[in-house]
């Protein structure tokens, strides 16, 4: 029998806390947006129509999985808990990969993202979690043993904040249930912290007040958040959107035992996912965590090998666009953009730019 190899995130989280200078960093494909997108999450059926469908199965989402997997080139791969199921329990997919799978423990309201609904996602996000520890690690509500399992013993929390004494407390108060029962089953987590996604619309406070300065506002609260929490309940790692070079600075000079990554956001073009990898890195950021990114891809390993060429700093980000065009080529792919509007930057993403 193989033997299992060193998951590559045990060694990179190794080498970053002991020199945070070391040049390593942790790439995550976020495969879990089924507990958010419903139907459209593994993204449109050849001909399919933004937002009308077809959309591919839940099947072909996880034969992607598995040949991100087979690829290794990312160290993290997160799923739900039914994807986990399928892959790493019945299928042993990890077993023998460098890849550590990694299960979303919570789906706060906000990503209730269902077509036709009247916008859970402009509503200010509630505490939700549909599975448990058990269930990711065994695919089952009892445990048939202590400790891991043949699934994941690591998974995402979430928390979305919004500047809401009632509705953060909750929101806390959940993240402190997890947390608790996490320490007392050796179970390991990363925390995801969203910006408000509906501050101005808090009960009590004037209508479209919100903070003055978000960044901040998110970075403080992670700090004060985990302040009171010992070394056994700490999260892995931060997930956070880029909060831009100075706060972004900030937080990772704050401790230096508190990785921090950031997450990919919306699909945007080529450019965007590079230049995200590149300048967090460049700020302090030690881990990327991509989903709709790579899920919209022409080719997802291509463009999972040139995420990994760019965070190694083996090529910069716009050379790294114009390399992946050229294997679009290669493989007889047409490109969803142009090479000169892929070279481009969305204005969202542009916003924080180093």
């Amino acid at each position: 029998m193989q033997a299992a190899p060193e998951k590559s995130l045990d060694r990179k989280l190794r080498r970053i806390l002991a020199d945070p200078s070391c040049g390593d960093y942790i790439l995550a494909d976020a495969k879990d947006a089924d507990m958010a997108f419903g139907l459209a999450a593994p993204g449109l059926a050849p001909g399919g129509q933004p937002g009308r469908g077809p959309f591919r199965s839940i099947h072909a989402y996880r034969d992607e999985i598995r040949t991100l997997v087979a690829e290794g080139l990312v160290d993290i791969m997160l799923m739900s808990a039914s994807t986990s199921e399928a892959l790493a329990i019945d299928g042993r997919l990890f077993e023998t990969s460098p890849v550590t799978p990694a299960v979303r423990m919570n789906d706060t309201t906000d990503i209730w993202l269902a077509a036709g609904t009247g916008g859970y996602g402009r509503e200010p996000a509630m505490p939700f979690a549909t599975t448990t520890i058990a269930q990711a690690r065994w695919g089952r509500a009892e445990a048939p043993a202590a400790g891991p399992g043949p699934g994941a013993n690591l998974g995402l929390f979430s928390l979305t904040l919004n500047d809401s004494a009632l509705l953060d407390s909750a929101m806390l108060e959940a993240y402190k249930g997890f947390r608790l029962e996490a320490e007392q089953a050796g179970f390991t987590h990363f925390l995801e912290v969203f910006y408000p996604n509906a501050p101005g619309q808090v009960p009590g406070k004037p209508a479209g007040s919100r903070p003055e300065d978000v960044a901040r506002f998110l970075a403080d609260h992670v700090v004060r958040a985990l302040a009171g929490v010992p070394r056994a309940g700490r999260p892995l790692f931060l997930k956070i959107p880029y909060l831009g070079p100075a706060v972004m600075e900030m937080l990772a000079a704050y401790d230096r035992s508190l990785v921090v990554g950031v997450l990919g956001g919306s699909a945007g073009t080529t450019h965007d996912a590079f230049a995200l990898v590149e300048e967090s890195k460049r700020h302090g950021a030690r881990v990327a965590l991509f989903g709709r990114k790579i899920n919209a891809a022409e080719h997802q390993p291509t463009f999972v090998r040139h995420l990994r060429l760019v965070a190694d700093g083996d090529l910069a980000a716009a050379e790294a666009v114009r390399s992946y065009h050229a294997a679009l080529a290669t493989l007889g792919l047409q490109p969803h953009r142009s090479l000169d509007d892929d070279l481009a930057r969305s204005p969202s993403a542009a916003a924080y730019r180093g």
